[in-house]
């Protein structure tokens, strides 16, 4: 820096890197333990016999796989649906608020498109289950998947709306200084250039879906579960060794989709 100054380094603090390490332990040590004992031969969750892949085996061919199968279907029917309506909405949001200029009330409809990231989930939940309530419906997947579509906007919305950033409007003047329709500008330039920003929307709205509980388990109804809730319907029967490993399996499935979704984002600056 100018003038003799010396860039601020958070790391030589007193007591940084212990702060670091506490911090650490406490968001990721449970899920380690939970993976730990997911290859317990033991059926008990608190004493180790061994290694074993056994609980996985148990969590496709077990007596309550059928029941996890089904509810892993769902989520991921309604996180596909869910991810891909809120992609589309996000898209057409985030190309409104960069390319449509100054318009009346650009900052109120940023922040309604904002606002499910701001408003507590117990809330949005409580909301979406006096609403359908109000309208006549029942809870379905129909229901869930409405909900999800709503929260699952701002999601999409954020890698969308930083790739439409750092895109400039010269390339669209240009395709239409050369005789293209602003609709073939935004076709045929606009598009693929957002394309790593919509991808990295499209698989954090899914994971976002696929994970979610409060809300699902509000607006659900009888009869229907997705895999968040059938998992937590088991543990209220107590913890087993097999709930270990199929939250071990969504925790993969999360950290692999968020990890994508984070690659394809930065994949797209370079290529900018």
């Amino acid at each position: 820096m100018s003038g003799g100054m010396k860039q601020l380094d958070l790391r030589r603090f007193p007591g940084f890197f212990a702060i670091t390490l506490a911090c650490v332990a406490v968001l990721y040590a449970p899920l380690m333990v939970v993976a730990v004992y997911s290859v317990n031969e033991s059926t008990s969750i608190t004493r180790w016999g061994g290694f074993s892949l056994a609980w996985y085996a148990d969590v496709f061919t077990g007596p309550e796989s059928p029941k996890f199968q089904r509810a892993a279907m769902n989520s991921i029917i309604i996180a596909v649906l869910a991810g891909t309506g809120a992609t589309i909405i996000a898209t057409s949001a985030a190309v409104a608020m960069h390319r449509a200029g100054r318009f009346r009330a650009k900052t109120a409809t940023f922040a309604l498109i904002n606002l499910p990231l701001m408003v507590p989930e117990v809330v949005t939940a409580v909301a979406s289950l006096i609403f359908f309530t109000a309208i006549g419906f029942s809870g379905g997947i129909g229901t869930i998947l409405l909900a999800h579509l709503t929260f699952c906007i701002p999601f999409a919305y954020l890698p969308i709306a930083a790739r439409m950033q750092s895109i400039s409007d010269s390339y669209e003047q240009a395709a239409m200084d050369l005789y293209a329709t602003p609709r073939e500008a935004f076709r045929l330039i606009l598009l693929p250039l957002m394309r790593p920003g919509i991808f990295s929307g499209f698989l954090l709205a899914f994971i976002i879906s696929l994970d979610d509980f409060l809300i699902t388990n509000f607006v659900k109804g009888a009869g229907v579960e997705t895999l968040p809730t059938a998992i937590f319907g088991a543990v209220k029967q107590g913890i087993k060794p097999n709930i270990m490993a199929i939250s071990t399996l969504m925790l993969g499935v999360s950290v692999a989709f968020v990890t994508l979704s984070w690659l394809i984002g930065r994949s797209g600056q370079k290529t900018q």
